[in-house]
């Protein structure tokens, strides 16, 4: 999501791209304020204090990590910017810390833990409380590999975790990697947006949402799906955001009339076969035929797969052109974002 964050981040903070890496985009905005909590494609923001590609995965990381957390940053700016954004609270403050860890180091997260606490040491106040739930302030160190990032944690757990979906279903599309998809979808005010297959509604929400946070202006909503309850989670999740129009149908046979639609935005089944007696091949090709049949001439078409290679040899067959793609990784598994046109 590196790439399309990135465009977020510039087109609507402005400022400059600093870095990107795996999970990470590293950007300076022209201010700092609770705007920064707005973003859609990315699910944490932090004030970075410090980062090292220079680990060594040796026991010596941690007197690194302590030194560079007590030198590096400046703690007294940081937290007035963190304030910012987050008012000071009324009583004692409460924080937390946070240490997330992968490769194979020969230390323990607890010890790198311990070696931040220590680099903090003249950072924290002696009356602040430390708390493991709702802490006013978080300070987090990422490590993975030989890089470690540090910093104060700006976003809550609203900005990952959408307060508007509350119905959730088996599989269902985490709202940051729907919120990318409708960010590729370039959606503009007025557009009739379709999800042949919505599930919950988590794109079609996130395509709404994303219009909004950008000043754009309202969409139309359709939606439907195989199954009634996903039907009916779809209408409750979508209550809170203006509704939308949703239908029992079969993505193989939309009861939509031709050219009406501008955008459609779809979480194909991932997998080899699927259950419906016949391969994911026969499936992908009459979905896209059914795609363009709706689409406008210059509609597009934004879909999720794991089966890129298969997706990408249908399209031909139902007169659908790939025009853009990018890799992402759902819950661990390599999927595509492919972007379809008629042709």
């Amino acid at each position: 999501m590196e790439e399309i964050s990135s465009a977020e981040i510039s087109q609507r903070l402005g400022g400059e791209i600093l870095r990107t890496a795996p999970g990470l985009v590293v950007f300076r905005p022209d201010r700092i304020d609770r705007e920064l909590l707005e973003l859609r494609t990315v699910e944490d923001v932090f004030l970075l204090a410090w980062g090292s590609d220079g680990l060594t995965y040796r026991a010596k990381d941690l007197d690194f990590i302590e030194k560079w957390t007590a030198t590096k940053p400046d703690w007294a700016k940081l937290l007035a910017l963190h304030h910012a954004v987050h008012p000071k609270p009324k009583g004692t403050p409460g924080y937390w810390l946070v240490v997330q860890q992968a490769g194979k180091h020969v230390y323990q997260r607890q010890s790198a833990r311990q070696a931040l606490a220590r680099g903090l040491g003249k950072t924290i106040h002696p009356k602040w409380r430390f708390v493991e739930e709702n802490a006013d302030i978080e300070f987090w160190l990422t490590i993975e590999g030989t890089q470690a990032i540090c910093g104060l944690r700006l976003s809550t757990r609203e900005m990952r975790h959408r307060t508007w979906k509350r119905e959730h279903r088996a599989a269902s599309l985490r709202p940051v990697v729907a919120a990318g998809m409708a960010w590729q979808a370039d959606l503009q005010a007025g557009m009739v947006v379709l999800d042949p297959m919505c599930g919950a509604g988590t794109l079609l929400g996130e395509a709404r949402l994303m219009l909004q946070a950008h000043g754009r202006g309202k969409l139309q909503l359709m939606g439907g799906d195989v199954d009634l309850d996903a039907i009916e989670s779809a209408r409750l999740n979508l209550r809170s955001l203006g509704g939308g129009e949703f239908f029992r149908w079969d993505a193989r046979k939309l009861p939509v009339a031709e050219h009406c639609v501008d955008r459609i935005l779809c979480n194909l089944p991932f997998g080899i076969t699927y259950g419906v007696g016949e391969d994911l091949g026969a499936l992908y090709t009459r979905s896209f035929r059914e795609m363009r049949r709706v689409l406008k001439s210059h509609g597009l078409a934004v879909v999720l797969t794991s089966e890129a290679a298969i997706a990408r040899e249908s399209a031909p067959a139902a007169r659908m052109k790939p025009v853009a793609s990018c890799r992402v990784r759902i819950l661990g598994q390599p999927a595509t974002m492919l972007t379809l046109r008629p042709g």
